[in-house]
């Protein structure tokens, strides 16, 4: 049985304060050591009104690397229990890397546990416990008094339900779930692994995360293998409450329906991809002589016939001058002729040497426009290579399921599993709004897809119509 106190929650970054572990062996104890740690910082304000150990209680108290080999005794060859053993498994694993020491040991979880023997209650954490069962203590939220607790409790759910009840659950527990979240009611068993998104929820009806895969299953338990290294991942495994999942006939959709339902959820742990910017691409004019050449276009004020006329895709007006800046460095541009600087004769470029000198007549307008058509090549938007809008069909070996995804212009207009949908999608007036990631995916996936007519469709005409949803009923 052990128990810590920390400067915080997070297992990376924050250190120990506290620990206290009993040792129990065959029903009987055998051991007991509890020590104060001086975990190297600041212990914050909160905690020390939280736990009552302060900053000039830890002063002269061991370091952890002092008291490691003690610790690792009380282990030896035993079973981690905790409440909530994650946390300070967690902890644990990371204090004694930094000694270059692996921890290995099975772990317990009574919160787990509680919720195993006590299902008809919904509160499982030790104040509940306390509550529930009507124990007292003089020392909650210090280390040894919080280890009492659960044993005092391990005793009474031993008196309730009997002693062969608890063994086995703990036993069951032990051979195939203590990875899992301790307050986690949904069933891992009862997600699919199949293609699709999962959500992550906690105490609110938001959900904390979103995410992909082609194995709905195995990629939400990685996330719980991985909390206690990486401390996203241990937030997250704290707060969740439930799993909540859509499948999708393969990757293609899952990735679609992750960036849309994203957008529109704005989960608190999908901070890259929740933030919605507006795109900006350099559009170059179609006259050598203009000045400036190029100019910064908002995507949303473009159309698709512009597409041919623009080049690379940035999320902010720093970003896309800096890429300007790097191409014009590169191939001896003229930064005024491109917009990059003001003024009137020969830039500072080409006064020493890094421009070819269309500022100074140096060389023609037509030279120079077309050795920036060249800089800009690489990063030229691809214009919609189709006459109207396609359908890509993705259909599951195991499950049987077939989506279509439609596109026009790179716009993703909607995913339809049969005809009336895939009719409502095409009669329907759509607005078209333009997603870097979703043009980067079709890209791709449309250089993958060339000639494989069950995967890529043209969509549009009645003829056309009537095959597409021909294949999404097979």
């Amino acid at each position: 049985m052990l128990d810590l106190e920390t400067t915080g929650g997070n297992a990376v970054h924050d250190r120990i304060t506290e620990i206290a572990a009993v040792r129990m062996e065959h029903g009987r104890e055998v051991a007991r050591w509890s020590t104060l740690v001086n975990p190297g910082v600041r212990i914050p304000p909160f905690i020390q009104n939280l736990t009552g150990i302060t900053d000039a209680m830890v002063e002269d108290a061991p370091a952890f690397a002092d008291v490691a080999e003690t610790l690792l005794a009380m282990l030896e060859g035993a079973v981690l229990v905790a409440h909530n053993v994650r946390f300070d498994h967690g902890f644990l694993l990371n204090e004694l890397a930094r000694l270059d020491i692996a921890l290995k040991v099975r772990t317990l979880c009574t919160v787990r546990l509680s919720r195993k023997l006590y299902p008809q209650h919904k509160g499982h954490g030790l104040d509940a416990i306390l509550r529930r069962h009507g124990l007292h203590t003089q020392s909650r939220h210090r280390a040894m008094g919080d280890v009492e607790v659960v044993l005092a409790w391990l005793n009474i759910a031993a008196q309730e339900l009997g002693t062969l009840t608890l063994q086995r659950e703990a036993t069951a527990l032990l051979q195939g779930s203590a990875s899992l979240p301790p307050n986690l009611e949904t069933s891992v068993s009862d997600i699919p692994d199949s293609p699709g998104v999962y959500l992550f929820y906690g105490e609110n009806p938001l959900p904390l995360y979103i995410g992909k895969s082609i194995n709905m299953r195995t990629r939400v338990m990685s996330h719980f293998q991985s909390a206690s290294k990486v401390a996203r991942e241990m937030r997250i495994l704290q707060e969740i409450r439930r799993v909540e999942w859509r499948p999708t006939a393969g990757e293609l959709g899952a990735l679609l329906l992750e960036s849309r339902l994203v957008k529109e959820l704005q989960p608190v742990y999908n901070r890259q991809l929740r933030l919605e910017r507006q795109l900006l691409a350099w559009k170059l004019k179609h006259d050598p002589a203009a000045s400036p050449l190029v100019v910064l276009t908002r995507m949303d004020e473009v159309t698709p016939q512009d597409f041919k006329h623009l080049y690379g895709t940035y999320r902010s007006k720093r970003q896309a001058v800096e890429a300007l800046q790097c191409l014009v460095q590169m191939h001896q541009l003229c930064p005024r002729a491109v917009g990059l600087e003001s003024g009137k004769g020969a830039c500072f470029a080409h006064q020493i040497g890094r421009c070819k000198g269309i500022c100074a007549d140096h060389e023609t307008p037509g030279s120079h426009y077309l050795r920036l058509q060249m800089a800009l090549a690489q990063h030229k938007l691809h214009t919609w290579p189709h006459p109207g809008p396609i359908g890509i069909r993705e259909q599951h070996a195991t499950t049987g399921r077939t989506e279509i995804h439609v596109f026009d212009q790179w716009c993703h207009l909607a995913t339809v599993q049969d005809e009336a949908e895939l009719a409502e999608a095409l009669s329907t007036g759509y607005s078209l709004a333009f997603d870097l990631d979703t043009y980067r995916l079709l890209h791709k996936r449309l250089g993958e897809a060339q000639g494989h007519e069950r995967t890529l469709m043209q969509l549009g005409a009645t003829e056309l119509l009537k095959t597409t949803s021909r294949h999404a009923r097979m």
